[in-house]
């Protein structure tokens, strides 16, 4: 599978040796990659960068929230009385906290959160998904899954998903440990 001309500057640009980069033939080098691997990895890059842009896309159309801010409300949604320290929501959305802080900042304004100190510690602040955001998610909820579905679980067999799962999780552990620095 080609990528799409506006994501072929990753694979141009990658170092050679790497997935994705320009073959030892183009650049003189050894290439410490095969062409199965390169296939691969090409599919990968096109997953990982055209799928959140799809689902971007479809929430952004239908209910006038990205893919990101869409996985804030779901995360507060799935915790404990909807409600988590702002670092922690953070770590599980794989965000930044200024990039959060813009996110809730918007979904105040919005209702759809409140944030309050930690009565536990605080040095730390809680977001709680309020009922606004609450009617948000339920209503964003069925075409974004429906888009999933599509996208993702209806092209594979059974079988397949179960080896994409356990595959996608040893590389996500891979990944968040060198994130962790380990």
């Amino acid at each position: 599978m080609e990528l799409p001309s506006s994501m072929r500057w990753m694979a141009r640009t990658a170092p050679v040796g790497l997935p994705g980069a320009p073959t030892a033939s183009s650049r003189g080098a050894k290439c410490s990659t095969d062409g199965l691997q390169q296939d691969l990895w090409q599919a990968l890059l096109t997953v990982v960068i055209a799928l959140p842009a799809a689902l971007d896309r479809q929430l952004q159309r239908d209910a006038g929230i990205s893919n990101f801010e869409y996985g804030v409300l779901a995360q507060l949604s799935m915790a404990d009385e909807t409600t988590m320290r702002l670092s922690d929501l953070a770590r599980v959305c794989d965000s930044t906290q200024p990039r959060l802080s813009k996110v809730m900042d918007r979904f105040e304004a919005r209702d759809w959160v409140a944030r309050r100190p930690d009565p536990g510690d605080g040095r730390y602040t809680l977001a709680a998904l309020t009922g606004a955001g609450r009617q948000k998610l339920v209503e964003s909820a069925p075409e974004h899954v429906a888009q999933v579905k599509r996208l993702v679980f209806d092209p594979l067999s059974a079988a397949q998903r179960r080896h994409l799962e356990a595959a996608l999780t040893r590389i996500a552990a891979t990944v968040r440990r060198e994130l962790e620095g380990g």
